[in-house]
């Protein structure tokens, strides 16, 4: 029997005649509530709320900017070369009906027969996890950097786990930029941990431990993850779990209180195994990746899959000087499976896209990965 993985998505109905100008109660709330609302809210990470029409008229001009420019939603993957499920991007149409909304003055409609604005719950929505930790409580410092924390969960599993679902729940919204969850089985995040005043230790980048094993992660908006039926994800006997938040500047000064929800299997389950195929140290083909100065450089990156695989998701990653990447693969058989490609690379908005149903890759296929760095003074 397959798994049934619940869906959670707002209902909105709305129709434009030929010519109508879009108002806020017949188009715009509904765009913006299906979008834009899930980090546009009075306790989300964006900077203004837009749950309101006065919200929405004293931003149109900053929203009609940002959407034209397909900057927010903020979905770096170009959708034309792959689909993924739950997808935050606008149609063209939806486009269009804000920046004709905008230039035409913002008109309200007969508000009293708007739809009514979502509501944010701030818990979980896994109601009975069987394993659930928080950061502790955090306090912020005063920031003039971006300031990226990891934080150890210290109490080992007993036994070896398989991770079915999970989800993470930021203790203030307004605070957590993006959140990364990993295992080890190492001492060094300890090491890392006690070495650093107050509680976590700052690691830009990753862990600082080479045996972490990522997890998962979560962007605003992010709903639980479920993973296909009869597959889960180890987490060894004996490991920790290490939660990296990204706080950004406008986080300054205040408190945290972050939390992970997993769900394990109940009975024996096949592992899905998280492989790091394509990097800069096993799978480069034209390394070392090393960009001189007043440089834009591209490389390159292949891996040649031992065992018949079901890839779930793709996690592209990379750091400040990267521009542009993408990744595929090329079966036995000639055929391409696309997995990622990222026009406009962006640090602050990286994130895993999970596909719509698994890519069967069969033993031979062999993965193909490019990225592009810019160390000039342009980038």
């Amino acid at each position: 029997m397959k798994k049934l993985l619940p869906v959670f998505f707002t209902l909105c109905i709305y129709s434009q005649s030929q010519g109508q100008t879009p108002d806020w109660t017949e188009n715009i709330a509904c765009i913006l509530y299906s979008h834009c609302t899930t980090c546009h809210n009075p306790n989300g990470i964006a900077p203004f709320s837009l749950l309101t029409y006065s919200d929405a008229l004293a931003n149109a001009s900053e929203i009609k900017t940002q959407v034209q420019d397909k900057k927010m939603p903020p979905f770096p993957a170009d959708v034309t070369y792959q689909q993924y499920a739950h997808q935050k991007t606008l149609t063209q149409d939806e486009i269009n009906q804000v920046v004709d909304w905008v230039n035409a003055g913002a008109p309200s409609g007969d508000t009293l027969q708007a739809i009514t604005p979502p509501s944010y719950a701030s818990g979980g929505i896994i109601s009975n996890p069987d394993f659930s930790e928080s950061i502790g409580t955090y306090n912020i410092p005063v920031l003039s950097n971006d300031l990226y924390r990891c934080f150890v969960i210290s109490n080992p599993f007993a036994v070896d786990e398989f991770i079915t679902a999970f989800e993470v729940v930021p203790g203030n919204r307004a605070t957590v930029h993006h959140v990364l969850i990993y295992s080890d089985d190492s001492n060094t995040p300890v090491q890392l941990d006690n070495a650093d005043p107050g509680l976590g230790y700052t690691s830009f980048g990753g862990t600082g431990s080479a045996a972490s094993q990522l997890i998962g992660g979560f962007v605003p908006g992010s709903d639980p993850y479920y993973l296909p039926a009869n597959i889960g994800m180890l987490v060894s006997a004996g490991s920790r779990i290490i939660i990296q938040v990204h706080y950004p500047v406008s986080a300054s000064g205040m408190t945290d209180s972050t939390r992970v929800n997993f769900v394990f299997s109940p009975t024996a389950i096949r592992p899905a195994y998280d492989t790091e195929a394509l990097d800069h140290l096993s799978a480069i083909v034209d390394g070392p990746l090393f960009i001189p100065a007043n440089t834009i450089k591209t490389f390159h990156e292949e891996y040649t899959i031992p065992v018949d695989v079901s890839v779930l998701s793709v996690a592209p990653h990379a750091h400040l000087v990267c521009t542009s990447m993408t990744s595929y693969a090329i079966k036995p058989s000639g055929d391409t499976v696309n997995f990622e490609t990222i026009p406009h690379w962006d640090f602050h908005w990286q994130g895993a896209y999970y596909f719509q149903k698994p890519l069967f890759l069969p033993a031979g296929t062999v993965l193909y990965g490019e990225a592009t760095y810019d160390n000039t003074t342009n980038n």
